[in-house]
């Protein structure tokens, strides 16, 4: 009897144990942005930001975006299309592959050669094999090729051209868009000067954006974020709901930040700003406002603001540093 009072105990003990983490982990990182890195910053959205005094090994690269990334981003996990291929590959390896067996099993595409006949007729029928291939795939072409197709891209005007944070137009050694055969040129950068104003937005969004995610006022996200950031805001705050904890935030304050890089793209302003700042973090039970966790700490992360014309710099993006 003892022994199974001892038992049922061990497991209570185990499940509030259980109970107390499923609340307790998800309060690592719980500031907007959660440790993660995600949101768009244009063509550079695939590019990690460039190290600062304030970050020395730089930015990490995108988790999360809904921009697409196309050839000259570099998105991890996604690759170009593959162009210029030889012939030669796949269905040609597939047909020599069909011949050469059928001649060691004693025929060859059509059978009835042996010995050194049936190699002669090997040969011959794949030599024929290929040049209907390829006449068929030089018709095709052809047929199919726009006016004007096959012209070489004209290299960008903007190479070499410096800009704040490196080169105009992508990260240091990046291909000249001409290299991508038939992918879309990225947009034209123009150097945007930040000054102390600009400064002192950046700041002022920090801690507005901090106390809008703490009081889960998604209207006031909205008019300090772009709407990608606003939705990834409101997943996060939905998880923290369903798990019946709200994160508080205050007391946060700019110790030391500084611009990695600014430019422009089209209409549109953007800069990316390392920020190290000090936060309480806190995780509050919904039902009974009891204190979870208090996390009283430093973060350092490089946000990126974009600023179109007639209007101020939203958040468009969060990033970890290395």
């Amino acid at each position: 009897m003892l022994t199974q009072i001892s038992r049922r105990r061990r497991v209570a003990s185990l499940l509030a144990l259980a109970a107390a983490l499923t609340v307790a982990a998800p309060v690592v990182e719980a500031r907007p942005g959660g440790g993660g890195s995600f949101g768009s910053r244009g063509s550079r959205t695939y590019t990690a930001p460039s190290a600062t005094p304030t970050a020395p090994g730089g930015g990490m690269t995108m988790q999360r975006s809904q921009t697409a990334p196309s050839p000259g981003m570099g998105s991890p996990g996604m690759q170009a299309p593959a162009t210029g291929r030889r012939f030669g590959g796949g269905f040609f390896a597939g047909l020599l592959g069909a011949g050469l067996i059928g001649a060691l099993l004693g025929g060859g595409f059509f059978g009835g050669l042996g010995g050194l006949a049936s190699m002669i007729g090997l040969l011959f029928q794949v030599g024929l094999v290929v040049v209907v291939v390829m006449l068929a795939l030089r018709f095709f072409r052809r047929r199919n090729q726009p006016a004007g197709a096959g012209a070489p891209y004209a290299r960008s005007s903007l190479d070499g051209e410096q800009g704040p944070g490196g080169p105009i137009g992508g990260a240091p050694g990046a291909p000249a868009a001409g290299m991508f055969r038939g992918g879309q040129r990225p947009p034209q950068a123009r150097p945007v000067q930040i000054g102390p104003a600009d400064y002192q937005a950046f700041e002022r969004l920090l801690g507005d954006i901090q106390d809008a995610y703490s009081r889960e006022d998604r209207v006031t996200l909205g008019n300090l974020s772009t709407p990608e950031m606003v939705s990834y805001f409101d997943e996060e705050l939905r998880n923290n709901a369903s798990r019946g904890v709200v994160n508080k935030i205050t007391d946060v304050k700019l110790l030391q930040g500084d611009l990695a890089e600014s430019w422009g793209e089209d209409r549109t302003d953007y800069a990316t700003v390392a920020m190290r700042y000090a936060l309480k973090d806190v995780m509050i039970e919904r039902s009974s406002g009891r204190v979870v966790q208090t996390d009283s700490s430093e973060a350092t992360e490089l946000w990126t603001f974009l600023r179109q014309p007639g209007r101020g710099w939203v958040l468009s993006a969060i990033q970890q540093t290395r």
